[in-house]
């Protein structure tokens, strides 16, 4: 489906190796516009498929890999362009990326997708992440990293367990309530369970 929101979350996939390779060639300047491009991409997406109803499963996949590509990018680019910091906030930057790499493995066991679930608390942890990474690479402190890792931390234990209740891959589920609701509501749709009625999430 060709459509506004869907290209700017497909600009965003193919600007993450051109970020990989500015910062691979020490250009921070041209990088740090670029990134903040691309993270302006990242809140109009969104905003543009809900204000012209273009939400589609393609529209939240392709965010969800636009998403994901552009934050694993930012530790190797702040390995080539602020080394300080990533020493300084190794442990703090660790467990973030192991959490953030293990809540999509565990979609992608259990589906065979990419989870794209949008939560509320990851699009406020992706805010907080985002106006940390701009203050980091624009010659910042990195301390702030200890105040959006421990929300990308929550927020992807969130998704884990929405996984682990949900029984068919779901897209744009906002808490973990709304998935307790869907999975208790397919599991009175299963055979056997009829005749059980469960109200949808609101």
């Amino acid at each position: 489906m060709v459509n506004a929101p869907n290209a700017l979350s497909f600009l965003r996939l193919l600007l993450a190796p051109v970020l990989l390779a500015l910062a691979w060639n020490g250009q921070a300047k041209f990088f740090f516009y670029l990134l903040l491009g691309s993270l302006l991409t990242d809140a109009l997406d969104g905003w543009i498929a809900r204000k012209l109803n273009q939400t589609s499963e393609l529209g939240a996949r392709l965010d969800s890999w636009a998403d994901m590509l552009t934050f694993l990018s930012l530790p190797f680019a702040g390995w080539w362009l602020r080394p300080d910091i990533v020493r300084q906030e190794s442990v703090y930057l660790s467990v973030g990326i192991g959490f953030y790499l293990l809540a999509p493995a565990c979609g992608w066991l259990k589906f065979r997708r990419l989870p794209s679930y949008h939560t509320w608390l990851a699009k406020a942890a992706a805010v907080v992440f985002a106006l940390v990474v701009i203050v980091i690479f624009a010659g910042g402190p990195g301390w702030p990293l200890r105040i959006a890792m421990p929300l990308v931390v929550l927020a992807c234990v969130e998704e884990i367990l929405m996984t682990c209740v949900l029984r068919e891959w779901r897209a744009n589920i906002p808490t973990l309530r709304h998935a307790l609701q869907l999975g208790a509501a397919s599991r009175a749709d299963a055979p056997g369970e009829r005749g059980r009625s469960i109200p949808p999430p609101p």
